[in-house]
């Protein structure tokens, strides 16, 4: 007893007297610490301090608030943004012909340009004080949505400037000179507005970009002022074939000390007028053959005045906090929206066409072998749409979280991809005819577009979302990042002692916790509801779990070489990502008032999310450098194995059954899919072919019992419809419905054939 008291003394006076605490534990670990997670990079530090932490905070710490998340208020679009969306929207969908854009024109009519201009396509972002729409980011997602169900090469020329580029950068930084000249005109179409980042050796490295500017005098417009002279070669920037304003990223260098001290100050951005001497436009590329326009940009030895700096010159050198915060919101918006405008037209469409082409006498979505790619299409896009929703719900409600919106970005192009293949499949031979009727071609070349700008994927995954969010998510690390590059040893100790306590504690939490939910399997967690979704609110909170303690160990071990694993990285960033993405789920169903029609596809997401989870976990303890720890770790999470499985055929077949019906949860996942009125618009063909079937199938049925029986032995399909009219096998009114269908029909899966070249 003597004993455990005195330990129990010496464990207090230890933990309770920080001069003790730090001479016998946090000095020790502190010095270990500095040597396997040295000090961020200026770059970094960047980039970390950028933004900010949201929902992705709760799933990292592993005790995620459920009720906060149902708490969060689904952002909902305006009387007026909705509005746009009926009205302007349409109105432009119904002017743009996709084939002749791409296959023939190779790029936007003039008509559209000046509807574009006219009607404030470009001025989304900008707040009405200089003219713009100041649209909410659900209502930027939205439309650009819409519009790339339509024509992607329409809805790449909309976002880029309601994206990364002047607008933005000027919107938050731009002076108020520099507000109150370039927004209105930008707002009326007057600017068309690009913004050059990437170069042909600096591409998702954009830190390493070797366009550079000098501080220097120099002539402008007949008087000697301070400005900068730059040099620069921009490749696959957006607009900048047309674009009259260039927004230019580059390294900023003051070797003669004319505004400081600080020789090499950082990356700058910059507005400068195309027509401004020197500057270099008119080269595009054709990315996968599309029509928007994208091209290079070059200048050498341009000057131009401090002025024309975003923010004037105080934020000489600042360009990279300014960059990364942007692009963190555009990445969450522009090309999220693409996946999601994918999985809208591909399950709209792919539904439609696999009732109404028949082969060996049924409908294709009755056949199993179709079915498992059809309900995949189908859940993904209530994935997108869930996904969609809440993320632009943190970008309305102010935050930046950059590794929300690279999970966004990562995964929801990824899916578009993945449905788009699918529907490929499905629609078979018409799928791969390119023409007028082809409403799949032109979205299945682009979405490599999607995956590959604004940061390839493969980097996305690998480096940005478990990388950055393993410092940036985790509640300690970060500040003792900072305590490590104090300059001052004394300060960084005592700032690092204050945070160590409550980080031992954090991790003695999640080891305790992680294991009795590893040994209960999780049944005894707390869920917020109290239906057939509680299991999984459970799953998700023992999988959060498993990921701080995970992370924590990971961190601990590897340290500084954990961003260069990257396989590892990228296995716990793809838990951290499944996460968020069935979040993003059951808040969407929540929000929706749990419908019971919705239940399949929350099912199939959930269960698809957690099997990724374990599929990652699986890949991290396989390979983690240090077998005995990942041994032990699996043994204390996952003490009775791990056991998710992916998604039943039961399951793909009542997602197939709405996906080929007329209801209300079809339209919820599909709703930004444009179906033209024109009586030859591709997808209007299909849509009411649709609605045809559909109405017809009482009649269709009546008839092929009386075919099955030999009462009807006619040699076409008309034939025997005529057939069951005059033997009175149908009447009147239905034998209009099966003519109908049959004319419909053979529009819906006709393919376009030209005359030969």
């Amino acid at each position: 007893m003597e004993i455990l008291l005195l330990l129990l003394v010496c464990l207090v006076i230890i933990f309770v007297f920080a001069p003790v605490r730090q001479v016998l534990i946090s000095g020790p670990i502190f010095g270990y610490f500095k040597k396997i997670l040295p000090p961020l990079s200026a770059t970094e530090q960047e980039a970390m301090k950028a933004g900010s932490v949201w929902w992705d905070g709760e799933l990292f710490a592993g005790k995620p608030d459920w009720q906060r998340l149902h708490g969060y208020t689904q952002a909902k679009l305006t009387e007026q943004e909705q509005r746009f969306l009926d009205n302007q929207v349409n109105t432009l969908l119904a002017m743009v012909d996709d084939y002749q854009i791409v296959q023939q024109d190779h790029k936007l009519p003039e008509a559209v340009w000046q509807y574009l201009r006219k009607e404030g396509f470009f001025a989304l972002i900008i707040d009405p004080e200089f003219g713009g729409k100041g649209f909410s980011a659900l209502a930027n997602s939205t439309i650009v949505s819409k519009i790339a169900s339509r024509s992607l090469s329409v809805a790449v020329t909309v976002m880029v400037p309601n994206s990364l580029g002047p607008g933005e950068l000027l919107s938050h930084y731009g002076t108020l000179e520099q507000k109150k000249y370039w927004l209105p005109r930008l707002a009326k179409g007057e600017e068309v507005p690009c913004f050059a980042l990437t170069g042909p050796n600096a591409g998702s490295d954009a830190g390493s970009i070797p366009d550079k500017g000098i501080i220097c005098y120099g002539d402008y417009q007949g008087e000697q002022v301070l400005g900068i002279s730059l040099t620069w070669d921009k490749r696959y920037i957006t607009l900048a074939p047309v674009a009259s304003v260039l927004g230019l990223a580059f390294k900023l260098y003051d070797p003669d000390g004319l505004i400081g001290e600080t020789k090499a100050l950082g990356i700058t951005c910059a507005l400068i007028p195309t027509d401004h001497p020197g500057v270099i436009i008119g080269q595009r590329h054709y990315p996968m053959g599309l029509a928007f326009q994208n091209g290079t940009t070059q200048g050498q030895n341009v000057f131009i005045p401090m002025d024309w700096i975003i923010g004037g010159q105080q934020y000489a050198g600042k360009g990279w906090r300014m960059l990364v915060e942007c692009l963190s919101a555009g990445r969450g918006i522009s090309l999220p929206a693409l996946g999601a405008a994918c999985g809208h037209l591909s399950t709209r469409m792919t539904g439609a066409y696999a009732l109404v082409r028949h082969q060996f006498g049924l409908p294709i979505g009755k056949f199993e072998g179709v079915q498992g790619n059809m309900a995949r299409i189908g859940a993904f896009t209530y994935q997108l749409e869930a996904a969609r929703t809440l993320t632009t719900t943190a970008l309305d409600m102010g935050q930046r979280p950059a590794i929300v919106t690279a999970i966004a970005k990562y995964h929801m192009t990824e899916m578009g991809r993945t449905l788009l293949s699918d529907a490929m499949d499905i629609h078979a031979g018409k799928a791969i005819q390119l023409g007028p009727q082809n409403y799949l071609g032109h979205a299945y070349l682009g979405i490599p577009i999607a995956i590959t700008v604004e940061g390839a994927n493969i980097l996305t995954r690998s480096l940005m979302i478990f990388g950055q969010g393993a410092t940036r998510c985790h509640p300690y690390v970060l500040s003792e990042l900072a305590a490590a590059a104090e300059p001052d040893p004394q300060v960084g100790l005592a700032k690092f002692d204050q945070v160590l306590i409550k980080h031992i504690g954090f991790a003695m939490g999640n080891s305790l916790m992680g294991a009795w939910q590893g040994l209960t399997a999780g049944k005894l967690i707390g869920a917020p509801v109290n239906n057939k979704m509680a299991t999984y609110y459970r799953q998700l909170t023992r999988m959060s779990r498993a990921l701080a303690l995970t992370a924590d160990v990971s961190m601990l071990v590897l340290g500084g070489d954990l961003k260069r694993k990257e396989m590892i990285s990228a296995r716990l960033g793809d838990v951290l990502s499944h996460l968020y993405l069935a979040s993003a789920s059951l808040k969407w169903f929540h929000d929706r008032g749990s419908p019971s029609s919705d239940i399949p596809f929350v099912h199939y997401n959930i269960q698809y999310n957690l099997y990724q989870i374990g599929q990652a976990f699986d890949g991290f303890f396989d390979n983690f450098s240090q077998p005995w720890i990942s041994r032990v770790l699996k043994t204390v999470l996952f003490p009775w194995g791990i056991n998710y499985r992916l998604p039943s055929d039961q399951l793909d077949q009542e997602i197939c059954q709405t996906m080929m019906s007329d209801c209300e949860l079809r339209d919820a996942i599909t709703h930004l899919c444009y179906i033209g009125d024109d009586e030859n618009d591709a997808t209007g063909i299909v849509e009411r072919s649709f609605k045809a079937r559909l109405a017809a199938l009482d009649a269709e049925r009546k008839l092929i019992k009386a075919i099955k029986d030999k009462t009807i032995v006619g040699e076409t399909m008309a034939d025997k419809i005529a057939q069951g009219l005059a033997l009175g096998i149908i009447n009147a009114h239905e034998f209009e419905l099966l003519v109908t269908s049959l004319a419909l029909t053979d529009k819906a899966v006709a393919v376009d054939v030209f005359d030969k070249l």
